[in-house]
């Protein structure tokens, strides 16, 4: 199909950056993902991933991985299997 149009967004540089970084690890443009992202909505009849708030755990979470607090670090897949008690 021919493209006739073109999408025009305002964001953060830092926010376009880091996502062009992924992006293109994953072989794909800005123009590609948008194009999947928009054909993905017209499937899934709206947004095709859960949108929310995250409660007070998962902000306290969030934060304390991002200062790098409180994080429990472990040598192998079965020393956190052992941790978690699975």
């Amino acid at each position: 199909m021919r493209k006739t149009t073109t999408v025009r967004a305002t964001v953060e540089s830092k926010l376009k950056a880091e996502a062009e970084a992924v992006l293109q690890k994953l072989g794909l443009t800005t123009s590609q993902a948008i194009t999947i992202y928009l054909k993905q909505i017209t499937l899934y009849k709206g947004i095709p991933f859960e949108i929310k708030i995250p409660n007070e755990t998962t902000i306290k979470a969030l934060e304390d991985a991002k200062q790098k607090k409180n994080l429990k670090v472990f040598k192998s897949a079965e020393e956190l299997f052992e941790h978690l008690e699975i």
